[in-house]
This record gives structure tokens, C-alpha cells and sequence, in this order.
């Protein structure tokens, strides 16, 4: 197992739309497990592949709670087949690093997706999970969760990231 770097925004890789995944191989477990020890050490609650560089149609998740059981979900092509309602809720990114907002999400889906033995699985999620599945899948489709706000929030955001990165870039 390996820890993977974790790519920043504005990374091109983070814009590109993920390969969708053929075969179920050695290298997808060897990456899924890789991106599972990569999310735990972040720590983070979901990565999808692209956000290690990779452009393939994977992501990993855990949402349980600190000190309880945890509820690993390994996806492989994962699709939201299922949407209801709405909610927005403070979200962060691995990939963008010190900076939250409030997005607007679905309060459930339903998720179809194929887990490393090749099984399909089909899932309805809500509350945190949702929000992670909805998070992790925008990342396959070249999407961050910035790109849901407004256009004027949008350049609210640049402007203060930009600002942010020159500052660690001349701190010691």
C-alpha cells in the first residue's frame, strides 16, 4: 500500500471527465486500496481518483463517525441514478484545501455502482453520504464544489484562493 498525492486545485487533471473502468483488475484493487490509506491519512471522508492524478471512474468513502465502526464504501463507476430533494451544507475538498462553503446538494440518492468483486450494488444514501457520493461523483465528471456556486461567488472564491496559495507560497 502507498500513499498517493493528493492534486490541488487548479490542477488540470481535476477539470477532466474520468474513464469509465473495464475490467475489475490487480492495478483498480492495488488503486483502490492506495486511495483508501491516502483518504484515511488526509483525513477525509471520500477521494475519487482523479484528485491522485488518476482519471478513472472510482472513488472511495467512509462517513462513519469518529470512534465508531467503519462503513468503507469502494465504488467503480459509480452513477446517481436518483435524486430527491435538497439541502445545502458546509463542504470541503482534499483538493482544495482550507476552504469551505455551503452547497447545494441532494438530500438523498440512489447510487448504482460495481464493487471490486464486480458486483453490482445499488444503494440509497442521505444526510453526510449523500453528500459524499454527490461530492466524489462531480469529481468523475471533472466538477468541484465550488463550481456549484454562483458566478459571482465563484470569482469571490478565486480571488481569495489565489490570495491564500501566494501567502503559503512565501511563508517559510
Amino acid at each position: 500500500m502507498a500513499l498517493l498525492t493528493i492534486r490541488h486545485y487548479p490542477d488540470p487533471v481535476l477539470k477532466q471527465v474520468a474513464e469509465p473502468i473495464g475490467q475489475i483488475d490487480d492495478e483498480v484493487k492495488t488503486l483502490a486500496r492506495d486511495m483508501v490509506e491516502t483518504m484515511y491519512a488526509a483525513p477525509g471522508i471520500g477521494l475519487a481518483a482523479p484528485q491522485v492524478g488518476v482519471s478513472r471512474r472510482l472513488i472511495v468513502l467512509d462517513c462513519a463517525p469518529q470512534g465508531q465502526p467503519s462503513q468503507l464504501i469502494i465504488a467503480v463507476n459509480p452513477e446517481i441514478i436518483h435524486r430527491q430533494g435538497e439541502h445545502a451544507r458546509e463542504e470541503g475538498c482534499l483538493s482544495v484545501p482550507d476552504y469551505c462553503c455551503c452547497t447545494p446538494r441532494a438530500e438523498k440518492v440512489r447510487v448504482r455502482f460495481h464493487d471490486l468483486q464486480g458486483r453490482t450494488v445499488e444503494m440509497d444514501s442521505e444526510g453526510l453520504e449523500a453528500v459524499a457520493f454527490q461530492h466524489e461523483i462531480d469529481h468523475l465528471d471533472g466538477l468541484l464544489f465550488v463550481d456549484h456556486l454562483s458566478s459571482l461567488k465563484k470569482g469571490v472564491f478565486r480571488k481569495k484562493y489565489r490570495k491564500m496559495l501566494k501567502q503559503q507560497e512565501q511563508s517559510p
